[in-house]
């Protein structure tokens, strides 16, 4: 059967609109992995082009190609010596490890790597190709703008604007002298203790499909526009839905659903010509039907018979960071499994030299076939070929080395104000009144770090202060320009303010910066933001009940139990993780031309307890709930459930 949006449109609301688990689908699309339309035509020129090179390669050169260290492990000459197919910068790698390092540094550096891949002594020099995670704009750089994560841009509902934002980043990303990114994320997100929620658009796989296809069509481009990046499907797959939303974890769903939630955006991504896709550290156990597929990383069934072979994907397969070190048996720098599973391209930031050395003494000893290799060279030649990097130089771009490339304000701010969703507005306490004093309350209303969250600048998005960004604004920054200097006073914690000199108050509550693994809340702690930040829970006492409407903006990568907050709060708006433009969110508090569009993609939870949109879990506000100045609502008083210090019933 060939896969085609009108015939899986009826099959992803299904599998995304109910609360309660989906069950096995008896129907075609729910029984077995769709066929795809392929957006290749097979160029035969190319092809033999590619097998001529093939050919001609040796062995060291050709696992040199399948190698991928990160530029702060590996110098350009030793990129010449060892036949090193590509490089990545890992979040905190920048030129000369400078995390100020300029856009013409940036650029400059990629001019060394990819000269040093055309000095090799093979008869056919092979270009390099350099990746980076540039999952929210090109979230490396400093001085470039950075859009709302994923679980903002989900509440907007707008591919069309998805698709804008995947051209401003590739454009981004080629001023630096980059031509591969490692985006987008196609998580359907499941467990809010998962500390990847924030990668996730939605726990809609519709949505996901819709996005996914509108951020690929955005970066890639025709692929060969000097302005086009090839892009990468992530992570392959499952990896929204693992069991209590522990990262790198076990995905326990049936054969049925991992077929329709979760390789949802990969089927609408692989017709889009994705090029790319990179294996998740999950694994996968059919606990339902007693079938464990175990690591991702090492299993040939999904990355070969699946997604090769049946989803009839044509480009290369990366590994994740050192993800081969998880397949049982397998180490750092050496998994004969992984590259017999399917991956083609194996990032080995540091061990990349023993990695070499091993693989090549595996393929000598026959635990890797010489066809595999020769595959996964073919598919890694295939993708430079289409995007162009054996025509040209990274550097043969109009955006190469320019600053101001970077610079993406004015979409930025608009992807916020679209981002942002409006849970309570009690008694008009919004908007803000132009000429009105207004007290802002809390640490993250001068925090660019709280309001970018992780893969900022660095990996974890910490160790970062304002000055670092070199753009943007904070939320106190943007109502002081919007609303005037003399008429917003700032107290960190609200504490020995009198209140009452001011028309409203602005209390900005805030999660600190987290990316993968490090942002799991782990059983059974409860999901509740004022126990994982109790400071934001006393500053907003501090301001409330005094006769003064208090507004509540809360910077977090998850829907997290807030009703304590939000019963104090007058109006409360879910601005997730906005990014550098604060301005977009001070556009819609303050009301008149912008009014509040944003939707959540994900259901808010009613209980520190419940983790997702599952049987039992308690739900505040549904999936598709916002508000608006043109449709007010009130949410009226929420009851506040004694919220226990453990979910484990047992304790």
């Amino acid at each position: 059967m060939t896969f085609r949006k009108t015939k899986l449109l009826p099959l992803l609301l299904l599998a995304g609109c109910a609360a309660a688990p989906m069950g096995p689908l008896t129907n075609l699309d729910g029984s077995d992995w769709p066929t795809l339309e392929q957006p290749h035509t097979p160029d035969a020129a190319m092809e033999a082009r590619i097998a001529r090179i093939v050919a001609g390669m040796t062995l060291a050169q050709k696992v040199g190609q399948m190698t991928q260290p990160d530029v702060r492990y590996i110098t350009p000459e030793e990129v010449t010596q060892y036949y090193i197919g590509s490089v990545l910068n890992g979040g905190g790698a920048w030129p000369a490890m400078n995390k100020h390092a300029t856009v013409a540094e940036w650029a400059a550096l990629s001019d060394r790597f990819h000269d040093a891949a055309l000095r090799t002594d093979m008869t056919v020099r092979i270009p390099l190709i350099w990746g980076t995670d540039a999952v929210h704009g090109h979230n490396n750089v400093s001085g470039a703008t950075l859009f709302p994560h994923n679980i903002g841009l989900g509440a907007a509902h707008d591919p069309e604007l998805i698709e804008r934002i995947g051209r401003a980043t590739a454009r981004q990303v080629r001023a630096t002298g980059i031509t591969w990114v490692f985006a987008p994320t196609l998580a359907v997100g499941e467990n809010r203790r998962w500390g990847r929620t924030y990668e996730s658009w939605s726990s809609d796989p519709q949505l996901v499909a819709e996005y996914g296809e509108a951020l690929v069509r955005g970066l890639q481009g025709d692929l060969t526009g000097d302005g086009d990046v090839v892009a990468t499907a992530k992570h392959y797959m499952g990896d929204g839905g693992t069991f209590d939303g522990q990262d790198q974890g076990e995905n326990r769903s049936t054969r049925a659903q991992m077929i329709t939630r979760h390789g949802a955006g990969y089927y609408t991504t692989i017709e889009a010509g994705v090029q790319t896709v990179m294996a998740s550290y999950s694994s996968w156990n059919d606990v339902a039907a007693g079938r464990d597929y175990g690591k991702m990383h090492g299993s040939r069934e999904m990355l070969t018979d699946v997604l090769k072979d049946r989803l009839g994907f044509d480009g290369l397969v990366v590994s994740d960071w050192n993800g081969i070190e998880q397949v049982p048996g397998c180490a750092k720098d050496r998994c004969a499994q992984a590259i017999n599973a399917g991956i083609d391209m194996i990032m080995v930031p540091e061990d990349w030299k023993a990695f070499i050395a091993n693989t090549v003494a595996d393929v000598e000893a026959g635990r890797i076939p010489m066809s595999r290799i020769d595959d996964a060279v073919t598919r890694i030649l295939r993708v430079k070929m289409r995007s162009g990097l054996f025509d040209r130089a990274p550097s043969d771009s109009r955006y190469n080395g320019r600053a101001d490339a970077v610079v993406a304000a004015d979409l930025a701010r608009e992807a916020v104000r679209k981002s942002v969703v409006l849970l309570k507005n009690d008694d008009g306490a919004l908007p803000l009144t132009q000429g009105q004093k207004v007290l802002v309350v809390g640490e993250s209303a001068d925090s660019l770090s709280n309001q970018t969250g992780g893969w900022s600048l660095t990996w974890q998005g910490t160790e970062n202060v304002n000055a670092d960004f070199a753009t943007g604004s904070t939320l106190l920054g943007a109502l002081k320009a919007q609303l005037g200097d003399a008429n917003v006073v700032y107290s960190k914690d609200g504490s020995g303010v009198d209140v009452s000199q001011f028309a409203k108050v602005v209390v900005v509550l805030g999660e600190t910066p987290y990316a993968e693994y490090n942002g799991d809340v782990r059983f059974p702690a409860p999901v509740q933001h004022s126990q994982l930040h109790p400071k934001d829970l006393t500053a907003l006492r501090a301001v409330s009940d005094k006769g003064v409407p208090v507004v509540s903006v809360l910077y977090s990568g998850r829907p997290t139990y807030a009703n304590d907050l939000i019963n104090l709060s007058d109006a409360f708006v879910a601005a997730f993780l906005p990014g550098t433009e604060a301005s977009g969110l001070a556009d819609v508090l303050l009301g008149g031309r912008h009014d509040f569009t944003g939707r959540l993609s994900f259901a808010w939870p009613g209980s520190a307890c419940s983790t997702g949109e599952h049987e039992g879990d308690v739900i505040q506000f549904a999936r598709g709930f916002g508000l608006s100045y043109a449709r007010p609502a009130t949410t009226g008083v929420l009851p506040l459930p004694t919220t226990p210090r453990t979910c484990d019933p047992d304790a």
